[in-house]
């Protein structure tokens, strides 16, 4: 386009010297209209020239000379950078602004519908996979091992005791450790039915070396029926004594927790040793690895349990949204709020995007950024000058002619 614009003025000016020189060489007995040519290409140089040094203007000193007020563009990329800010500020951050457009946008209705597209269930799926598998790869493995770290720490800092007594003293208050109890119970009967070769092995170890090998196998079998009858009946009475004993060991327990400082610090003594063991320091790295490397592989397989739970989980979700008006009315309330919000607070960090990014180009390659984007038009204004002033010279010329000759 500057080879157009630059053209037209190099024609103009060969016309010009054209019809200067048969002016030249005809002298009074040259044609009529040399002279509405030759004022019309005067013209149209003259604005080609004006038009050329005023687009040249905006990015650049014409010619090299630093005429004043010229490469504006240059000098003034910062300024431009704060009015484009301002400008967008004050006329699309406003809240009422925003508020409005992010009404009409209704993106609960429109994400969810879309998520809820029987069609989209496989681009579901893979953008789920693909942004946990981002997330994954984009986390650290060194900060998250240390974020375990520390948050086992952390929890560890307070003392257990009097919080671990409360909570045994709530749950026997309601009666939640006697499915525990049964459960203990029933083991015990368990093991007290499968113990006959046991009591047979410790007895033939342990008895008295005289003792004749059918008074050990008599004792034994006393002692298997005695401790399965015993075991039954710890099983099957809720009010045994030994189930009372338990849970009055555990109402003890708790109340130790609470108010013995001995018992507290034994507590405390085995959690710093649990915790100081190279099994629990290092259970954060082995534990982030092996999930890591768990919900990768998973992720990956298309056909995969966890991706599909995944998927089915989000339709779910995205069709209950959909097919709840009430719901999708306080979602898009939720996000008129959230963005009315962030435009009364935080408009000016927003904007400031703009004006930083702007403030960090460098002068010259801003001027020419510019001047791409806008450069075809700006030639057209070169042109239109050509043109204009071609018209304009021809015009007046013509007017003169009829007015004095």
């Amino acid at each position: 386009m500057k080879l157009v614009a630059t053209g037209l003025l190099l024609l103009a000016a060969v016309i010009y010297l054209f019809c200067r020189w048969l002016e030249d060489r005809d002298g009074e007995n040259v044609a009529a209209w040399v002279g509405y040519v030759r004022a019309a290409s005067e013209a149209g140089m003259v604005g080609a020239l004006a038009d050329w040094f005023a687009v040249t203007a905006l990015f650049k000193h014409p010619m090299g000379i630093p005429i004043p007020h010229t490469a504006l563009i240059r000098k003034k990329k910062d300024q431009i950078g704060d009015q484009l800010g301002g400008f967008i500020e004050e006329n699309f951050m406003t809240p009422d602004v925003i508020e409005e457009k992010v009404a009409q946008l209704a993106l609960p209705t429109r994400v969810s519908s879309w998520l809820a597209d029987p069609k989209n269930t496989p681009r579901v799926g893979d953008e789920a996979a693909r942004g946990i598998a981002f997330a994954a790869e984009m986390l650290d493995d060194e900060d998250i091992e240390k974020l375990i770290t520390a948050a086992m720490r952390w929890a560890a800092e307070p003392e257990w005791g009097p919080p671990a007594g409360r909570v045994l003293e709530q749950l026997i208050s309601e009666n939640r450790l006697e499915p525990v109890i049964q459960l203990l119970c029933d083991r015990a009967h368990d093991f007290a039915l499968g113990s006959q070769e046991l009591i047979d092995r410790v007895i033939d170890k342990d008895g008295p070396a005289w003792a004749p090998k059918f008074v050990n196998s008599l004792v034994g079998d006393r002692l298997y029926r005695e401790l399965v009858e015993f075991s039954f009946k710890v099983k099957t009475d809720p009010g045994h004594q030994v189930r009372q004993a338990m849970t009055g060991v555990m109402v003890q327990l708790a109340h130790d927790l609470q108010n013995d400082p001995d018992t507290i610090a034994r507590l405390e003594a085995i959690k710093s040793e649990l915790l100081e063991r190279d099994e629990v320091t290092g259970a954060a790295s082995t534990a982030w690895n092996a999930g890591k490397a768990l919900i990768e592989q998973l992720l990956a397989d298309p056909n995969g349990t966890l991706r599909a739970t995944l998927t089915d989980s989000i339709i779910q979700i995205a069709e209950r949204i959909r097919d709840d008006e009430v719901l999708k009315n306080k979602m898009n309330i939720w996000m008129v709020r959230v963005a009315r919000h962030v435009s009364e607070n935080y408009s000016q960090e927003i904007i400031s995007v703009i004006t930083e990014t702007v403030r960090g180009w460098d002068a010259e390659d801003t001027s020419n950024k510019i001047e791409l984007q806008v450069g075809r038009d700006l030639q057209f204004i070169r042109i239109n000058g050509t043109v204009v002033g071609s018209l304009a010279g021809l015009a007046i010329y013509t007017a003169s002619v009829l007015l004095f000759h």
